[in-house]
């Protein structure tokens, strides 16, 4: 991994940098689990399409810049270190894009990405069902053939953005007699305002609808909302989980935003013998630090044409971990004004307690971290 950056990614900083000094809204917006603070971040999704920075990694027909995964990832250190507002559109772009750009017809690409960059339509994940979350393959709702397209039926759960999303993403059954569970799986594109949907928002902690049960009832989705071949969804959605879990979902600028916040926080309300809360803090900067570099040499990897596969679950176990870990050292040294003063730590705190248990739960992740990369024997189930 070379660590020095080259004259045009320098330069490749120094606009984005510049673009976003500029044009960064002064004070937060409000926040996205709401109506209000999602009409919001999806303007702020248009401005940034405006100048082609809400999808730089992607070809430029479809808006992006053609970027390259480091500059990627300088443009998300740049974002962060910026405060830029959170993005909206986040599990279309990080989870449904790259799918599309491996599996999807050019007619999908041309029809879906488009709109995706620009926030125009703002896509929600539906994977996990009420007895399907991390076992994915046991999933039961269904797709069924009907003339021109599919019937889907079932209950979707923990779908994130659902609440106010326009369309959705998932695998269904579509072949109950399947020899195996992960076999006779369509992977599909669906309206969440189509009929047969009921959309119920599920309130978080503190109340903000994050997430979303989906209840689809005889729900017509055509043929071209079919992604890769009907029937091999299982191995089109593994590629969309890797991402999950992988590079995208966390990149290491929204960390080293955090810690480097959390280091000013303690120059204001730290107390220097407290060595407990002190050393924290230093653990919290190094974490960042050490998930950037790992991240850079995952990203040197993909460069040289290799894959990450099971060791995304490294990736996914340490970055849901560290955030907890973060928000509770921020916590504990602000004491109350942590929750007061402008709410970030706090509604960030309950946001990172969901980190192990969604893309897949920490538990399973270990397993796989067990099985496939130290080759221990499969734990009993």
């Amino acid at each position: 991994m070379d660590l020095d950056f080259s004259a045009e990614q320098d330069a490749f900083r120094a606009e984005a940098r510049a673009w976003l000094a500029a044009r960064v809204p002064e004070g937060p917006l409000p926040s996205l689990e709401t109506e209000e603070g999602f009409a919001a971040h999806r303007e702020w999704e248009a401005r940034l399409a405006a100048d082609r920075w809400s999808v730089v990694s992607w070809p430029e027909e479809y808006g992006g810049r053609g970027a390259d995964i480091f500059q990627w990832l300088i443009f998300e250190e740049e974002y962060f270190a910026a405060g830029a507002p959170g993005r909206v559109s986040q599990n279309g772009i990080n989870l449904l894009a790259p799918t599309l750009f491996d599996h999807a017809t050019d007619e999908q690409r041309a029809r879906v990405l488009p709109s995706m960059a620009t926030g125009e339509v703002v896509w929600a994940q539906a994977w996990s069902e009420p007895e399907s979350g991390s076992d994915l393959a046991s999933l039961r709702s269904t797709a069924v053939r009907t003339p021109g397209g599919w019937l889907l039926s079932g209950q979707k759960t923990w779908s994130s953005r659902a609440a106010f999303a326009d369309r959705a993403f998932g695998i269904f059954r579509s072949d109950p007699d399947a020899d195996r569970p992960h076999r006779g799986l369509t992977y599909l594109m669906f309206d969440l305002r189509a009929p047969g949907v009921t959309v119920r928002p599920i309130g978080r902690l503190d109340g903000k609808p994050a997430f979303a049960e989906l209840f689809l009832d005889e729900v017509f989705v055509p043929d071209e909302d079919v992604i890769g071949e009907a029937g091999r969804g299982w191995r089109i959605a593994m590629s969309t989980t890797g991402n999950e879990r992988g590079l995208m979902l966390r990149s290491p600028g929204r960390f080293l935003a955090a810690a480097g916040r959390l280091a000013r926080d303690w120059r204001t309300y730290g107390d220097p013998a407290d060595t407990a809360v002190r050393d924290r803090v230093a653990d919290a900067l190094i974490g960042a630090r050490a998930y950037q570099l790992f991240t850079w040499a995952n990203a040197s990897r993909f460069a040289a044409g290799e894959t990450i596969g099971a060791e995304s679950s490294l990736n996914k176990v340490f970055w849901s971990e560290y955030d907890i870990a973060l928000h509770e050292t921020a916590l504990e040294l602000m004491g109350s004004d942590g929750e007061l003063a402008d709410g970030k730590w706090a509604e960030g705190y309950v946001f990172a307690l969901a980190g192990p248990i969604y893309a897949g739960t920490n538990e399973i992740q270990r397993d796989i971290i067990a099985e496939r990369l130290l080759g221990l024997p499969k734990g009993r189930r």
